[in-house]
Order: structure tokens, then sequence, then C-alpha cells
């Protein structure tokens, strides 16, 4: 069974809050209680928690970090921008994914309970945002990284320009001369999905549109299928780099010379697009510098610098290579 601080104090003949001043090194433990206590914490093996070390000076130290999984490349690149935020400052980072859905919720709640952490950052899970709302108005410190564009309003949050990001694969593929194109998106309840797909087709009008899932075998089916019917399409906008490969995997099966006949362009500019045959144009979504502003955003609440409520936008930009040149 797990040593507590309950099971220290105790055995020590002090209170919980004695025990995390010794843990926290405070002056106001006197010599002789205080060898006590790491006496009985040696006796014990007793291996403190964030929150119980947290006790006396009201902080962990420690912030909290929801994602949905760490499956997908781009929430890599969002977590290492998080990660060498919060540990430049010294804060340590616990990390929760809901890969078991309501089981990965409530324990996310029971750590939230016992004060592991002093801050929240989220990239929201499904089914998940009503949760977090609440946690906030129970005055939990709650900065949301939106991937979807559906962040609640006055809610701290770091955003992209999905909009602006379609409108410039758009006017890329146009003035290469690509006037059918094929766009295929993600799902269609993101809002995400709904403003890269508005730029895109405010810029560059089209019908041809398939909704997929981010996977690459959404990407390549729909390719599949359209050069099956016949359809005749000279571009495809993938809402990711994942569908996006998938769509040029189609392609090459089918004889389709990438770019000659088919332009084909991605959105995230995640570190495989680079490798793709050929490389990958994609519109770059700035994954790791969402991350580390969201951290400085919550560092600031945590040491109690004034902010905003209003959204932190970070641009997108077009990054050409081979695929659409």
């Amino acid at each position: 069974m797990r040593v507590t601080i309950a099971d220290v104090a105790r055995e020590a003949g002090v209170s919980k809050t004695t025990v995390s001043r010794v843990l926290n090194t405070k002056g106001e433990v006197d010599r002789g209680t205080a060898a006590r206590v790491r006496a009985v914490i040696a006796q014990l093996g007793y291996v403190p928690s964030s929150g119980a070390v947290g006790l006396a000076r009201g902080s962990s130290r420690t912030v909290g970090m929801l994602v949905p999984s760490l499956g997908w490349p781009w929430m890599a690149e969002v977590l290492q921008g998080v990660v060498d935020t919060v540990e430049a400052a010294g804060y340590g980072l616990l990390l929760f994914s809901c890969n078991r859905g309501a089981e990965s919720v409530e324990h996310f709640t029971t750590q939230v309970s016992a004060r592991a952490f002093d801050g929240l950052l989220v990239v929201e899970p499904e089914n998940t945002l009503d949760t977090i709302i609440g946690l906030r108005r129970k005055g939990l410190p709650v900065v949301l990284i939106d991937d979807r564009g559906s962040h609640p309003e006055d809610f701290p949050s770091v955003v992209t320009t999905n909009y602006e990001g379609g409108a410039s694969a758009a006017r890329h593929l146009l003035a290469d001369g690509r006037t059918k194109p094929l766009v295929i998106t993600g799902p269609a309840h993101f809002g995400c999905v709904r403003d890269r797909l508005r730029g895109f087709r405010e810029v560059l009008p089209t019908d041809r549109v398939v909704t997929g899932d981010f996977t690459e075998r959404s990407g390549r089916l729909a390719v599949e299928r359209l050069l099956a019917g016949g359809a005749r399409f000279d571009a495809v906008f993938a809402h990711n780099d994942i569908s996006a490969a998938g769509a040029l995997r189609a392609l090459r099966a089918a004889g389709r010379t990438v770019p000659d006949d088919i332009s084909v362009v991605g959105f995230d500019n995640i570190p495989m697009a680079r490798h793709t045959e050929p490389p990958l144009t994609t519109v770059h979504q700035p994954a790791r510098q969402m991350g580390e502003r969201a951290a400085r955003m919550l560092l600031q609440h945590l040491g109690g610098m004034s902010g905003t409520d209003e959204p932190a936008v970070l641009p997108t930009e077009l990054v050409v290579r081979q695929s659409a040149p």
C-alpha cells in the first residue's frame, strides 16, 4: 500500500501541514521536529506527491495538460512547445490523455480535486468542454489550445488562422493555373474544417468536396473513388498532411504524376511533409508556437500578472515544396 502524508504525520505525531512545511523546507518548524519528520519519511519510504509538497506554499509548481491523444504528429509539436516553456520557468508538467474515454476523464477530475496542479492547458478532447468551462468557473486557471476553431467566448485561448490558411492554398493553386480542385476535409463539425473550406472556396470555388477524418486512408479513398468515377480534377487540397499523403499514394498508384498532372497541398507542416514523394507543399500551422504561447499565458496568470481573455492568434504560412511548386 502506498505511504501517504497522513501516515507520516501520524507516525511523527504532527499535523499534515507540518510534514508539508518540512518537505518545503519552511522555517516555521523547529529543528527537532523537522529531524523527527525526516526520520519517519526515511523509515516509511514516503515519496511526496506534487500536491503534498505544495500544501504549505499553496502551489504545486506543476501545470496540468489535457489532450485527446498523443497519436497525432501535430500534438507532439504542441507538447514540445509547452514542455520547453514550463520547464524553463521551473514548473513540472502533468499530462492527461483521454484514450480511455470516461475513465480517463474521471481520473483527470480526481487529480483536479487533489490540487495536483496549479493551472491547466487544454487541447479539447471530445465531450469535455462543459467540464473544462466548469473548472474555470470554479477558479482553476485554464488556457485552451484551440485546434478546432471552437473556443468559447471570453475564454483564454491560442488559435491560428485557418481561414487564411485555406485561402493561401487556393491562391497558390490558382496562380499555377489550377481551376478544378478537389478538397478533402476533416470532420465537418470542427470549426477549423469549416474555416479552411470557406477560405479556400472564396478564392477558388469548387463543389468537389469529400468529407474525411484526417487519416491517410480517408485521403487515399477519396482520390481512388473520384478517379474510378471519372471525375476530372487538377489539384487536391487536403485539410491535413496525413490525408494529403494518402492522396499522393492514390495518385501514384493510378499512374498520375504529381505535380505535372495534379498538384497536392496539405495542411499542418508536420515533419513528415518534407519526406513524402514528392515533398509536400503545405500550410504551416504553428503548433509548437501555439504550445509555447499558451504556456506563457498560463504562467503569467499563475504569477499574478493581469492578462486578457482575447484569443492569441498566430498566423499560418504556406510552405512551398515539389508537390505544388
